[in-house]
């Protein structure tokens, strides 16, 4: 689906422009966006606009890491756009053709950003105010602002994991601190290229109307550089939470050992008395003894009980 919008030279908004018969001559600059086009209509990009066929390979070949390539009369970004969908994060790409009089957006998936400014656009009520920059920034902004809710989600999952209020098992943890990782890994994955592409932008002199901007194109830049610190503080967290789990395992199996050591050489001895009177000999005297089983239980009870005031003493217990 291709839909149009131009603003004439007086400043209104024309919401009936078709692509087929679309003349830039006739409007101080339009938006066309490529939402889920077909293979018909992806032409349009070389035959209306003539971009480069690079540019239009990175459209349609997706996932292509965000970049800026400047050309003669306008400039291609790829961008990324992270979602969560049933428990998982997924990625998609927005690609835009930036120039003076025209903005032109690609995407393989439904885009909320770009549905959300399409409609601040058609309902502005000062569209003079509008340009191509201004929509690329309404657009971009959406984009990075979305990335937040997922850091805070992790953030959240990360404190929970962090006090186990509902006293899950380690095992279990240990999966949903990985989960986590895994999040960070991919969520760095998209912000970090992105705030190399802003600073690119930003510092870039080709880039003139980016430079007008620079004001709004530098808070988006002040947000990626936060959600990269972000993203590396949890992924440190986590490795701090594994860290603490791993020494807390650890310890509890050094407790787990001390007491089987414990018990067994309070019973070793006692085992070896056993051991004695279990010989198969005949002329043993204590056999022979009226009392005889009573004092080796009372010796091996006693024994017994000196080892473990002898381990106590020794803070074995503590």
């Amino acid at each position: 689906m291709i839909n149009v919008i131009g603003i004439t030279t007086e400043n209104t908004l024309d919401k009936d422009v078709s692509i087929h018969t679309l003349n830039l001559s006739q409007y101080k600059w339009v938006w066309v966006d490529f939402n889920a086009p077909t293979d018909e209509e992806i032409k349009h990009l070389s035959h209306t606009f003539n971009f480069h066929p690079l540019a239009i390979e990175d459209c349609i070949h997706v996932l292509q890491r965000p970049k800026l390539d400047h050309f003669e009369d306008h400039a291609f970004y790829v961008t990324h756009v992270v979602r969560e969908i049933e428990n998982e994060l997924m990625k998609d790409e927005i690609d835009f053709f930036v120039s003076e009089n025209y903005i032109v957006t690609f995407h393989r998936m439904p885009s909320k950003e770009i549905e959300q400014t399409w409609n601040k656009c058609i309902h502005s009520k000062k569209i003079e105010t509008w340009d191509t920059n201004y929509v690329f920034y309404q657009i971009l902004d959406k984009i990075v602002d979305n990335y937040f809710p997922l850091i805070y989600k992790i953030e959240d999952e990360l404190d929970k994991i962090e006090n186990n209020s509902e006293k899950k098992s380690m095992n279990l943890l240990m999966d949903e601190l990985f989960d986590k990782r895994y999040w960070l890994l991919y969520l760095r994955h998209t912000v970090n290229p992105m705030r190399d592409l802003l600073y690119k932008m930003l510092n870039s002199h080709e880039l003139i109307g980016i430079r007008d901007k620079k004001e709004y194109f530098s808070d988006i830049y002040d947000h990626l550089l936060k959600l990269s610190e972000m993203v590396m503080s949890n992924r440190e967290l986590t490795s701090d939470i594994r860290d603490s789990y791993l020494s807390m395992n650890s310890h509890q199996t050094n407790n787990v050992m001390k007491v089987l050591t414990i018990i067994t050489s309070i019973f070793v001895p006692l085992t070896f008395i056993a051991g004695i009177y279990g010989m198969n000999f005949e002329h043993m005297p204590e056999l022979s003894w009226q009392y005889g089983y009573f004092i080796s239980l009372g010796v091996m009870g006693g024994i017994g009980l000196a080892l473990f005031l002898w381990f106590k003493s020794r803070g074995w217990f503590d």
